[in-house]
């Protein structure tokens, strides 16, 4: 596995400034035929902020999908301490 990669998505529902929900394509693992993935992003405002719920494709196997899930965790968990340091 390469330490970055890029993602290039097509957005299939934009809805400012609510949800965005993109097609990307999972190319990146090795002896697996490539195909897409489906991710919407919801933003639900609130008393305490804006919730940010994400709605993910499972990918070809249970353990990709819990990789998938991890990583989205902790890009959540990075911005959430961003957000925190500058309230």
């Amino acid at each position: 596995m390469p330490l970055t990669n890029s993602v290039t998505a097509i957005y299939t529902e934009v809805l400012p400034p609510r949800r965005l929900v993109y097609s990307s394509l999972a190319d990146f693992m090795p002896g697996v035929v490539p195909y897409d993935v489906l991710t919407a992003v919801d933003l639900i405002p609130g008393a305490d902020g804006v919730r940010v719920v994400l709605t993910l494709d499972a990918m070809h196997d249970e353990h990709w999908s819990k990789l998938m899930v991890m990583g989205w965790e902790s890009e959540l968990g990075r911005l959430a301490q961003v957000l925190q340091r500058r309230r």
